[in-house]
């Protein structure tokens, strides 16, 4: 008769050696996925984990060689296919180097980011890849990550901080957006989206407005638009924008989201997007180019920049003492179907 499961002792490595007749430091090599083990010692291996039903007490092997191979991920809005395709650029570089990635989702809330932090923390973190939510304090999170945990802060910089960052170039692609509209002839240019005091949001509505003073444009307050940064609130928010008098020809989008969302809120009122009103946005996420028409925007690439967050982290890992980095990363205009051809004159 079997014991019951909670009195039944956790399979070891020895065990699983014994059972393989292979040494100890074999089955370690194979749990941190060694490329020293002959591919046949592998798969035995392997299939004894299973058929033992071994779990691998990461924690304890962290404690045996002083290390961690643990980095947490802390994301703002997980509902963005943008950070989706950054989380997944992470988890393979690091994945490639030995890393296991936790992920956090904070939902713009810095109380919620407070306790994804400290709860991570109790995991012995190598280091921690962070994109803070909106008003995010920044002696706040410090405290809660240490002095000591490497950590590299995407998209948002931090107030009060001196750790390594990882931004794009928001003005300027918020400026190459604008000046493409002016250039096919609008007058009249939105800037549609996004919250005003959320620093991306900030940089985007610098450039879009820098480009309209550089082509002599005065731009109107009222031609600034606030809204959520998802495909819901942008189409909800249609209504006032298309209210606005005179009209508006043209809206330089916050984000992909938020331009994707405007254009279910001009279809839902029978207007093309490109043909009777032209719209850009930012990130370049997969659905850009095969929405109905293709969207002009900003090519970030989101998985490349996620797999440069990891790097930069991994040299922040290994060489603990190197002067903080500050990385803006340049943005590429792709033209397609939303902003449609010269304004008819």
């Amino acid at each position: 008769m079997s014991k019951p499961q909670s009195d039944q002792k956790p399979v070891t490595v020895t065990d699983i050696a014994k059972a393989c007749k292979v040494s100890r430091a074999t089955v370690s090599l194979v749990l941190r996925g060694s490329p020293l083990v002959h591919v046949d010692t592998r798969a035995k291996v392997e299939a004894e984990f299973k058929r033992q039903g071994y779990v691998y007490n990461r924690g304890a092997a962290n404690l045996r060689r002083q290390t961690s191979s643990t980095v947490a991920l802390v994301i703002n809005d997980l509902s963005n296919p943008f950070f989706a395709e950054f989380a997944a650029g992470v988890d393979e570089a690091l994945g490639e180097a030995g890393y296991v990635v936790l992920l956090g989702s904070t939902n713009e809330s810095p109380d919620r980011q407070q306790a994804v932090l400290h709860s991570l923390m109790e995991h012995s973190l190598a280091g921690v890849i962070l994109s803070p939510a909106e008003h995010s304090d920044g002696a706040a999170v410090r405290r809660a990550l240490g002095v000591t945990t490497p950590v590299l802060v995407f998209n948002r910089e931090l107030a009060g901080t001196d750790w390594d960052f990882l931004g794009l170039d928001n003005r300027d692609g918020a400026f190459r957006a604008t000046r493409h509209l002016l250039s096919l002839g609008h007058q009249r240019i939105a800037f549609f989206g996004g919250h005003a005091d959320s620093s991306s949001c900030q940089q985007r509505r610098e450039g879009y407005l820098n480009a309209l003073q550089a082509a002599g444009q005065t731009p109107e307050p009222h031609w600034l638009f606030e809204c959520n940064p998802t495909r819901q609130d942008a189409a909800y928010k249609t209504a006032e924008l298309l209210a606005c008098k005179p009209a508006l020809t043209a809206a330089v989008c916050y984000n992909d989201n938020v331009a994707l969302g405007l254009k279910l809120g001009l279809l839902a009122r029978d207007i093309k997007p490109g043909a009777h009103f032209a719209l850009t946005g930012f990130d370049d996420i997969a659905e850009a180019a095969l929405s109905t028409p293709p969207l002009t925007t900003l090519a970030v690439q989101p998985r490349a920049r996620g797999r440069q967050a990891a790097e930069l982290l991994l040299q922040r890992v290994r060489e603990k003492s190197l002067p903080a980095q500050h990385v803006i990363v340049p943005v590429q205009l792709l033209v397609r179907g939303s902003s449609g051809g010269p304004v008819p004159q």
